[in-house]
């Protein structure tokens, strides 16, 4: 396993605090109220690459379940058993799968990197509303049918994390040009001079 340079854990620290304070910005939309984690999750893989996008978000995650209150409501080990959980799990998986796709070719556009953000999306969504039905019904014994999670915890968010996914595709590219892009795709070859 490769160790990390100085210069990759300040990026990963970076990502560390932006998804905290994310958390911690609540936007009231209707009923529901966001925030801004799921945005800069997908940046640090967009950002970072798919190995430091993955370690920087399962650092924040770590981190919040040792007690620092990194997460929207605080933090500790019983985060484990919150029926939110698995959106945490979902987003190490969506910034590594983010960052991967994001590096698929030299020069990935807007278009390109909202498609990335929509599979990631889907991957925490997965994920989220699985852990949130299992730990709704087994754990807290507060019965909920699948398609009820389904439609709270998926469908009736869909629209402002579509805004996410595009807001974070079109960040992402202003960082590449801005020379903030961690790598150059592995398929890519750098010819020395």
């Amino acid at each position: 396993m490769k160790h990390l340079e100085v210069r990759e854990l300040v990026r990963c620290g970076i990502f560390i605090a932006l998804i905290t304070v994310g958390s911690w910005i609540r936007i009231p939309v209707g009923t529901d109220v966001y925030t801004l984690q799921f945005l800069f999750t997908l940046l640090a893989g967009l950002v970072l690459g798919a190995r430091l996008g993955a370690i920087a978000v399962g650092a924040y995650v770590l981190l919040g379940l040792v007690g620092v209150p990194v997460f929207a409501m605080g933090g500790g080990p019983g985060y484990l058993f919150q029926p939110t959980f698995g959106y945490l799990l979902g987003f190490i998986v969506q910034a590594y799968f983010c960052g991967r796709w994001a590096r698929q070719t030299a020069e990935p556009g807007v278009r390109r990197l909202l498609l990335v953000n929509l599979g990631g999306m889907a991957i925490v969504y997965g994920i989220g509303i699985s852990w949130f039905y299992l730990a709704s019904n087994y754990l807290l014994e507060a019965p909920i049918a699948l398609w009820t999670a389904i439609l709270y915890c998926g469908i009736l968010q869909t629209p402002p994390d579509l805004l996410i996914c595009g807001a974070a595709a079109w960040l992402a590219v202003r960082f590449r040009r801005a020379g903030a892009w961690q790598s150059v795709p592995a398929h890519v070859q750098v010819k020395e001079v």
